[in-house]
């Protein structure tokens, strides 16, 4: 019997990745080539495509041989941003809208007095260049404890998040975070800076998996949104993390009606189309 495949409402390109790429497009087309610090989205094939236009990715500054750099749409801390500026290095910044409200959160809850606490994985480049803007007056972690163990807890904490948690994730960090830290006199500051695309990929990725017997995310295995999909899929029904239509197996399929396909932020559609004509190709007559 064959299966059916359904897309999930909510695919390809955010506006911030669309906006990053083309960005380094149009730089590379101009200037012939162009270096970034660090890959400018989390998808292997994407940053495959890039270097075929002339893109090179360096990992430090020191590595810099231009006098430009594109920073990546994950941000950089401030100190990052001296450094390159220090080496007479100008910036071309592809920093997504929502992660810099995030970095602004940061300063400001900073500049306020806050003890700043991201809910974000410590070693993420996005969490990083958010902390960065709290000017050392604050803790990435995904793990309530790590605040618990602050002596003294700092009577103002300011929460924010890493722009592709799990709202849900994030709503009962704080809630755990507010019974450890609330109490007399104290100053709980909570701004949710989880990005609306996201959200919107989440939710639509749980919709398709509540209906379907298995579950294809596809997307970079360094990217965080896409991981975050693939879990929230995997909490329903049968779910893999593919990078590529090669990596789909024939026996995942077996005995199943509806496969459903979701995708992170920066997978192109290209590469969910080839996805799903790699199912039809496998699909039971």
């Amino acid at each position: 019997m064959p299966f059916a495949i359904e897309k999930a409402a909510k695919t390809g390109f955010c506006a911030g990745v669309k906006r990053a790429l083309d960005i380094v497009t149009k730089e590379v087309t101009e200037r012939g080539s162009i270096e970034t610090l660090g890959a400018i989205v989390h998808n292997e094939q994407v940053m495959e495509k890039l270097a075929g236009i002339g893109v090179k990715v360096v990992n430090d500054i020191s590595d810099i041989k231009g006098n430009v750099v594109v920073t990546s749409s994950h941000g950089v801390s401030p100190d990052v941003e001296k450094s390159i500026q220090s080496h007479k290095i100008d910036i071309i910044s592809t920093i997504c809208g929502s992660v810099r409200r995030a970095q602004i959160a940061a300063k400001q809850l900073s500049e306020a007095g806050f003890f700043v606490v991201v809910y974000g994985d410590a070693d993420h480049p996005e969490v990083k260049g958010i902390l960065g803007w709290a000017q050392g007056k604050g803790i990435a972690t995904l793990d309530n404890k790590v605040v618990a163990a602050i002596k003294p807890i700092p009577r103002k904490l300011g929460i924010l998040c890493q722009t592709t948690q799990v709202p849900d994730d994030f709503s009962e960090f704080c809630k755990k975070v507010i019974d450890i830290a609330l109490n007399k006199d104290s100053e709980i500051h909570l701004i949710d800076t989880i990005c609306h695309d996201i959200r919107e990929r989440q939710e639509a990725t749980v919709k398709l998996a509540k209906r379907a017997d298995l579950m294809l995310v596809v997307g970079g295995r360094s990217s965080a949104n896409t991981r975050h999909l693939a879990e929230l899929a995997s909490h329903i029904t049968k779910t893999h993390h593919i990078e590529t239509a090669g990596d789909i197996q024939k026996s995942w399929l077996q005995g199943k009606k509806l496969v459903g396909i979701a995708a992170g932020a920066s997978t192109a559609e290209e590469t969910i189309n080839e996805v799903i004509s790699r199912l039809r190709s496998l699909n039971i007559k």
